[in-house]
């Protein structure tokens, strides 16, 4: 096969949960340690760290694989789902894996593929550890999909455990408590691994410190250790300054990812990166600089508050469950605009509700669908938006919706795009 048979080969004939939902979800680790014994056990070959949590996940991930970059390790980076390319799933120095790669790997392992039938994101794990192992990584940043205790990367031991933070989301898999879902994520901490908690929350703390304690493994609470005493937006940067117990620790951190969401993932790395500073990883003040002031061009993170276009301004956002549109009115909020226009679309197992009920009813609406099974339609989408008096027009895909949105808007105007992870990727 080549590289695009391939990739019809994945979609066509592995369950996929980003495109059918919880029915592709599998819950245990059974196919995904079959497959990594086939290959050799690739995630024992190389040093990482495990990044979960609700919100934010992704954005430190690539937060901690571009200080790693800078200072001067070969970095592996794997995150889910992609935006444009599935290549950025898997990505060494921020150079994603190559097509041949791909290919060969899927044609070499088609026939356990075929014996155990595994999911697609079973399929990509065991994909991105075995290039890991066979590119020699120094250190691999590894992104919870889903949950923690039944994640497919979940076979790891690593370095360093890192939980952002923990709100309602995916609660047909995880659980509708907080309590249910933390214990879920809490299930990456590993015995005697240190783990960095980004959000202390009384819902949530202590089943974390027990699952801790119970794994003899050394906690902390990013929050509680370290402080913001200076955040402003300066020419497109996020200007941050953190202090340890009132002393300056970091003075005027330049943030390239400057949604006021980073606010909170900032605190995270930092302390995370403090942690693996005393456990011998040498990592200069000025890798961190430079890196963080860098990091959509070392490792192509994309669709963060992303800036589309200006006059009008066209500014893009993955934000998709409460705690995540919260955090993208509070940006909205602090934009400069006439008017605002917002293109949304969104998935069925969202709390659509829970959503539509934190969107501002001062703006134009255009409601969309993306293009997969488990999109919501834009029909019954505007419906339920009218409620809670959000009005506008309805579009069958995303890009009609923008299409309009740009002939309606002025110079001065604001179009956000956002309310999935697809109708971002559908744009980009």
């Amino acid at each position: 096969m080549n590289y695009t048979q391939t990739l019809d080969y994945l979609y066509s004939k592995l369950p996929m949960f980003t495109r059918v939902g919880v029915s592709a979800f599998k819950k245990d680790l059974h196919n995904t340690i079959a497959m990594c014994e086939k290959l050799g056990n690739p995630q024992t070959k190389f040093k990482s760290l495990h990044v979960g949590g609700t919100n934010g996940k992704g954005s430190t991930s690539h937060m901690l694989a571009a200080v790693f970059q800078k200072a001067g390790y070969k970095t592996g980076l794997y995150t889910s789902p992609h935006l444009k390319d599935f290549r950025e799933r898997i990505r060494i120095n921020g150079e994603m894996v190559s097509e041949d790669f791909v290919t060969s790997f899927v044609d070499e392992q088609k026939k356990i593929i075929e014996e155990i039938s595994p999911s697609f994101f079973e399929v990509t794990v065991a994909m991105a550890f075995s290039y890991f192992a066979k590119e020699e990584v120094d250190i691999a940043i590894i992104e919870v999909g889903l949950g923690g205790r039944l994640d497919s990367t979940n076979i790891i031991t690593p370095e360093l455990s890192v939980i952002t933070n923990i709100s309602l989301d995916h609660t047909n898999i995880l659980g509708n408590t907080y309590a249910e879902i933390a214990a879920e994520k809490a299930g990456i901490i590993k015995p005697s691994v240190p783990v960095v908690i980004g959000e202390k929350d009384p819902k949530t703390d202590q089943i974390f410190i027990n699952k801790a304690i119970l794994a003899h493994s050394e906690i902390t609470f990013a929050d509680q250790e370290l402080s913001l005493t200076k955040s402003v937006i300066e020419n497109e940067f996020l200007n941050v300054s953190i202090a340890e117990n009132k002393q300056p620790v970091f003075e005027d951190l330049k943030l390239d990812l400057n949604g006021t969401y980073q606010l909170k993932n900032i605190l995270t790395v930092i302390k995370s990166i403090q942690i693996l500073r005393s456990r011998g990883y040498k990592i200069d003040d000025e890798a961190i600089y430079s890196a963080l002031k860098a990091v959509k061009q070392l490792t192509g993170l994309q669709g963060r508050w992303q800036t589309l276009g200006k006059s009008p301004l066209i500014i893009c956002d993955t934000g998709h469950n409460i705690a995540g549109i919260t955090e993208v009115i509070q940006n909205i909020n602090n934009t400069t605009f006439q008017n605002l226009h917002i293109v949304i679309g969104m998935v069925k197992d969202k709390d659509i509700s829970g959503v539509l009920q934190l969107l501002p009813d001062r703006a134009s609406y255009y409601f969309c669908q993306p293009q997969l099974e488990r999109a919501l339609s834009a029909n019954e989408l505007a419906a339920e938006a009218l409620k809670y008096d959000l009005k506008g027009e309805v579009f069958n895909t995303v890009s009609q919706a923008l299409t309009q949105a740009k002939a309606n808007a002025g110079k001065e105007d604001l179009i956000f795009i956002g309310g999935s992870t697809f109708v971002v990727a559908e744009v980009l």
